[in-house]
């Protein structure tokens, strides 16, 4: 896990405890949980297969850069993965109150 990421996930009051970066075969296993939606959210992964989801999901792609790819001072960097936990934060709460939810 980039450590910018957890720590803009703790300053938000979220528990970052046993975090790490997994392949997306953890999750396409067929003893795996069945996933209702399924959102990419890089834009370096819009353009990838994705593999095929158990239960055939509903799909969608959020693009968004990817605050690990940003380049500059500690500052700069946290602030970029400040912006896209917002950005994420904000779909995601649409995405909730949405009347199909």
């Amino acid at each position: 896990m980039n450590p910018f990421a957890l720590k803009v996930l703790s300053s938000y009051g979220y528990p970052t405890d046993g975090f790490r970066s997994k392949s997306w075969d953890e999750f396409a296993g067929a003893d795996e949980p069945e996933m209702d939606f399924v959102f990419t959210v890089c834009d370096s992964a819009a353009g990838e297969t994705c593999p095929f989801w158990p239960g055939q999901p509903m799909t969608a792609h959020w693009g968004i850069e990817d605050p690990a790819a940003v380049e500059g001072t500690d500052i700069q960097k946290e602030a970029a993965f400040a912006s896209a936990f917002k950005y994420l934060r904000n779909r995601i709460f649409g995405f909730h109150q949405s009347p199909a939810s």
